[in-house]
């Protein structure tokens, strides 16, 4: 009993220290800003004159006009750089290709205007600044207000920051800019036909979120746009506090740097081609990461952890990782193991990994400013950490107490944060999961984080404050790690998670959407938030499947997990102060269901790790809108309530309760029901059934669908109505950077036949024993194998490899 008390006093103790840390941090912090930065200010508006002069560059153009010049920087002939200065010139953190081709440009005159054009874009400059971009058909796809420079002059700051507009037309949508809580079409208005903002301005929302919460963790200025004419692309390379706002003009208005922005037109699958081109492809993940995580806070010792383990393996259900939140952590501290709630770590991950489970723990970046923490005190002695303006380290106060942010905008730190990593790589931590790394630190009141204008930053050398550091500081934590596990695990290849990013965080980490409501409304939300990270070049994201915060219904969670069981990230997560969330939480018939769906995403495991190395060749996002299919169908423009995953599967979740039937309109072509194969003409509005133990989902016809079952591989084969149609299947060790192969498959049907040939390329060896084919909505009443007639058992056929399979009497 006395233990007990003790507990509940060492408890209210720290509740009391947290809630007295969250009052004087934003005093202090006020206080601090105050000094640097006053809102009584005098703003000014500065116009950019006439034009003066205007010359061609070997890529383009330059510009002078009488307060601002402009350069015109063709990359490549689809991807054109816009440069407005002066402006702090930004950092080039987000950008990964540097050394580009050469490329024909032509630089024209007019009247008034020049053109700098490659084969495939072109740049009308207007003697007052206004642009406009055209493809090379001549299609206008863009048109451009001149940009105009605002100033705000205060005691001791000269803040300059930019307003950029372009026209809308009144049909055009917009996608992108990053994780929000809000519609697929970001220019949807908000309740009661209110305009929405959106803040640039990573923020960690304190506790759950909901529809129309902004801004989010993961803000990144990109946006997509498709109107009839066509489709385009603006990456603005800017990390300084922004609002974006979409109505009769889009407005990006920049509270400080430069004016640097990337175009480019296209399909939207030319688009984010363009993009990852530009600022990174995502790594291939070891396989097993496409498989089930389960996690918890709450999993408060080693024998929870072992409990929930053991019971994936009595109720026979796959998992591959287990992650492990704040409470493995010793005083909450960055790096750390608590000895007396986890002893045996290192026997504990060699245990789950015998089962194939991977170990992943929560890694947070505020270090303990405390004399006693040896980090912080090495941090400190090698001047690792964001500062002050008199130098000392900024503090505020996080989980562990007060704490020291390590600044890595400089090389050192970076260098100095990979190092922790290693100690627990040695103890069999297989991956690991950045939190609260915006980075989010505890207030009463205001913005949860750094002072903007009083923290200093290194800046690779040249300084500057948080307001510019701020939106990528979880992108540089990424990729310190990613480094890291590089270096100490060359064979590997890096699994982290990053619940904060920026542009280019696909080349590094995963993510996820945070600590979304435990509500229809939070499942509902969920399906936009990741299609607009994909379109926002981040491809692999997922939910707290059940929501973070609140104890959902069976029916919520397992309608839930049969969505997230089509999501790159399939994880559960939830709040230490839930009801159990794991599936056989819920009894049955929920269980049941729920490994019946894992085991079926474990069969599309083929399918899911051919995607994403399909990701790493082209940048697409696995998961999709249903625009992709079709971006000139403008019926498909705001269905945010199902997703393509790749280019076969239409996935329709379930987000009502109590539905037994959800509607859909199909993008054209032929669609085949997954469970009972009934073909279904597209480019229309559709109802399906849907059964407790179901979700409707299609597959595309002229698909070649790749499945698994143990050692053999299996093609599911959906005949294309018309033309013949291709697929292929990818394959290596799963893991690390060895030999691979690549199965291509080219199926064609004609009225009484339906042929598939097979070609391989690469050196890994075929991973299975055997094939099987599975015809679906035809039955054919022989089979050739390489000119052998072979028996046919009903509509599937066992096999080994082949070069040619021919059906016939279809």
């Amino acid at each position: 009993m006395n233990i007990l008390k003790q507990a509940s006093l060492t408890l209210r103790l720290v509740k009391l220290k947290r809630f007295f840390g969250s009052l004087f941090y934003p005093l202090q912090r006020d206080y601090l800003e105050r000094r640097c930065y006053t809102h009584q200010t005098l703003e000014a508006v500065e116009e950019i004159g006439n034009i003066e002069k205007a010359e061609p560059t070997k890529r383009g153009g330059h510009f002078y006009f009488e307060e601002i010049d402009l350069e015109i920087c063709f990359l490549s002939a689809e991807l054109v750089q816009v440069d407005w200065r002066p402006g702090i010139p930004p950092i080039s953190y987000a950008i990964s290709h540097h050394d580009w081709a050469g490329v024909e440009v032509t630089f024209q005159e007019r009247e008034n205007a020049w053109v700098v054009s490659s084969t495939k874009l072109k740049v009308i400059v207007d003697a007052d600044g206004r642009l406009e971009f055209h493809n090379g058909l001549g299609q206008t796809l863009r048109k451009e207000l001149p940009p105009q420079r605002r100033a705000k002059l205060s005691r001791q700051i000269k803040s300059e920051g930019w307003v950029h507009q372009a026209q809308l037309r009144s049909h055009e949508h917009i996608y992108g800019l990053g994780e929000r809580a809000a519609p697929l079409n970001l220019r949807t208005s908000a309740d009661k036909g209110k305009p929405r903002t959106y803040r640039m301005w990573n923020y960690d929302a304190g506790g759950i979120y909901g529809p129309g919460t902004d801004p989010l963790y993961l803000c990144i200025p990109i946006y997509l746009s498709l109107h009839k004419e066509g489709s385009y692309l603006i990456f603005y390379e800017n990390s300084f506090p922004a609002n974006f706002s979409f109505q009769a003009l889009a407005v990006a208005e920049f509270e400080g740097g430069a004016l640097r922005y990337y175009f480019t037109a296209g399909s939207p699958t030319q688009l984010l081609e363009h993009y990852t081109e530009l600022t990174g492809r995502p790594p291939l993940p070891p396989r097993w990461a496409l498989g089930y995580h389960q996690s918890r806070w709450g999993y408060e010792k080693e024998a929870a952890l072992q409990k929930a383990a053991k019971g994936f393996e009595t109720h026979d259900i796959p998992v591959s990782a287990m992650h492990l939140d704040i409470d493995v952590l010793d005083g909450f501290r960055a790096f750390t193991i608590d000895p007396d709630r986890f002893p045996h770590i290192s026997e504990l991950a060699q245990e789950l990994a015998a089962k194939e489970i991977r170990l992943i723990t929560i890694i947070n970046p505020g270090i303990k400013a405390d004399r006693k923490n040896k980090l912080f005190q090495e941090g400190r002695a090698q001047d690792v950490f964001c500062k002050l303006p008199n130098g000392e380290p900024a503090i505020a106060p996080v989980w562990s107490g007060f704490a020291a942010f390590p600044d890595f905008t400089n090389p050192q730190a970076r260098h100095w944060w990979s190092r922790q990593y290693e100690y627990l790589l040695d103890l069999g931590i297989t991956g690991f999961w950045h939190d609260m790394n915006e980075p989010g630190v505890f207030v009463l009141w205001g913005d949860p984080s750094l002072p903007p204008y009083s923290t200093r930053h290194f800046m690779e050398g040249r300084g500057g404050d948080h307001r510019e550091a701020h939106n990528f500081y979880g992108l540089l934590q990424a990729q310190a790690a990613y480094e890291a596990l590089c270096e100490y695990q060359p064979q590997q290849r890096p699994f982290i998670v990053s619940r904060s990013g920026w542009a280019g965080l696909q080349r590094y980490a995963w993510t996820w959407t945070g600590d979304i409501e435990t509500s229809w409304a939070g499942l509902r939300q969920t399906i936009p938030t990741v299609l607009n990270l994909g379109l926002s070049g981040i491809p692999y994201s997922g939910s707290d499947i059940g929501g973070f915060k609140g104890n959902p219904s069976a029916e919520l969670y397992l309608r839930w997990f049969q969505m997230s069981c089509f999501m790159p990230f399939c994880r559960t997560h939830s709040a230490n102060n839930t009801k159990p969330r794991t599936p056989w939480s819920f009894g049955e018939p929920t269980l049941s269901i729920i490994r019946e769906f894992l085991r079926l995403r474990d069969r599309l495991m083929p399918y899911f790790y051919t995607l994403a190395w399909e990701a790493t060749q082209t940048g697409h996002p696995l998961v999709r809108p249903l625009f992709w299919a079709d971006s000139e169908d403008s019926n498909l423009w705001n269905v945010e309530d199902a997703f393509l995953l790749g280019d076969a599967l239409l996935v329709c979740p379930i987000v009502e309760e109590a539905a037994t039937s959800r509607s859909v309109i199909l993008p054209k072509g032929h669609w085949y029901n997954f469970w009972d194969d009934t073909l279904i003409k597209g480019g229309r509005q559709i109802n399906l059934e849907t059964p407790q133990d179901q979700i409707p989902i299609l597959v595309k016809a002229g698909s070649i669908l790749p499945m698994q079952a143990e050692q053999q591989l299996m093609l599911q084969l959906y005949p294309p109505i018309e033309k013949d149609c291709q697929g292929i299947v990818y394959s290596d060790a799963g893991d690390g950077y060895g030999e691979w192969r690549l199965d291509k498959f080219q199926m064609r049907r004609n009225s009484k036949e339906l042929e598939l040939s097979w070609e391989e390329q690469g050196n890994y060896a075929f991973p299975y024993e055997s094939v099987q084919l599975h015809l679906h909505a035809v039955a054919a009443e022989q089979a050739w194998m390489d000119g052998t007639e072979v028996d046919l058992k009903g509509k599937v056929l066992e096999c080994n490899r082949f070069q040619q399979v021919r059906f016939e009497g279809i």
